[in-house]
Order: structure tokens, then sequence, then C-alpha cells
């Protein structure tokens, strides 16, 4: 390799960093806007937030429905990676997974907001169920484990049963100010302690 192309290689890596921090300024610009005002909201106010043009927008994005899966999969993604720095950097195992079931929380009540485009007959939203529960129950799993092997819950919940109650316990939030969803949850994991 002459020296030339060293020069090269080195100059397109930060381009290409900068160009997924873009990206993820976006996708998180637009997942508080669908939070905010839905999915249906105008490309220009995603723009806006985002401190890009629309063309940009469309660039990464074709269709509004491309758009919408992105967000959907970087969320997924987020929550995703928090669990392993959160069981990291607690204080105990179990306090990882109430973060992280936090944070789970925060996915859900969002998802909501997509919940009647991802209930459409659109293709491109087919593999999202089973995209978030390959990335999101083996996540969960670790943290059960991780918590159940320091003795500080019960041992005999599994990854899907916990996602399944906290999605249960999540219905309603967005549509009845007076139901605190979070409350809830939080009651559920102390509930998950075993008695000392």
């Amino acid at each position: 390799m002459n020296g030339s192309d060293h020069g090269a290689e080195q100059a397109a890596r930060p381009k290409r960093a900068d160009a997924r921090r873009n990206k993820e300024t976006l996708l998180d610009a637009a997942a508080a806007i669908f939070v905010a005002t839905g999915v249906e909201a105008p490309v220009r106010d995603i723009a806006a937030k985002a401190g890009v043009g629309t063309a940009t927008i469309y660039r990464h994005f074709p269709t509004r429905a491309d758009l919408i899966i992105a967000v959907y999969r970087h969320q997924v993604e987020a929550c995703a990676e928090a669990g392993p720095a959160l069981l990291a950097n607690s204080p105990t195992p179990h306090a990882a997974l109430g973060r992280w079931v936090s944070l789970f929380v925060d996915f859900l009540v969002t998802k909501h907001g997509l919940a009647a485009v991802l209930q459409s007959d659109d293709a491109g939203f087919a593999g999202l169920h089973a995209y978030f529960l390959d990335r999101l129950v083996p996540v969960c799993t670790e943290l059960l484990e991780a918590a159940a092997d320091s003795d500080e819950i019960r041992s005999d919940l599994g990854a899907y049963e916990l996602m399944r109650a906290v999605g249960n316990l999540c219905i309603g939030a967005d549509s009845d100010p007076h139901y605190d969803a979070r409350r809830l949850v939080e009651l559920l994991i102390a509930g998950l302690r075993r008695p000392h």
C-alpha cells in the first residue's frame, strides 16, 4: 500500500463516523417529533429539529415508511446496547435491571405512537416484531440472570414473560393521563426481589 492510499483511507473513516452521527441525530429528532405529534408529522418539522434540510432526510429515507422503520430499529438498538453498559456501571444487577426496564418503558410508550403504522400491511414493517424480540430478549435475559445469580431476585421468571408483563402495564398510558404505567412497572420490578 502506498502512502496516498493510506491517507485516503484515514480521510474516509472520519467522514463515515460523521455520517453515522448525523444519521443518529436525524433519527433521534424524528423519534422526538413522532412522540410529540405522531408519525404523520411534517418532514420539515423533523428536519428543523435535526438542523438539516428536508432533502437530507429524503436522501437517507426516501419514504415515510423507511424513516419509521429506521427510527424503530434505532430505538431497539439503543435499548439493546444499554443493557450491558448498565450491568457494568450500576451498583447491583437488580439496579441495572430496573434502569434497563425504565428505558424499555420509554421505548414502549414511544412505540405506541408507531403502533398503528406497525400494524399496517406495508411489507417493510413485517419483520420489526421479530427484530425487536431477537435484539431485546437476550439483553433482558442477561440482566435477569445476573440479578438471579447475585441472589437479588427470584430466578423463575423468563425475559419474554417479563417483557410482556411490562408491555401490558404500558397499555393505556398514552390514552389515560391518570394512569401511571411507570409506577406500576417499578412495583413489578421491586416485587421480583427476594425477601432477605
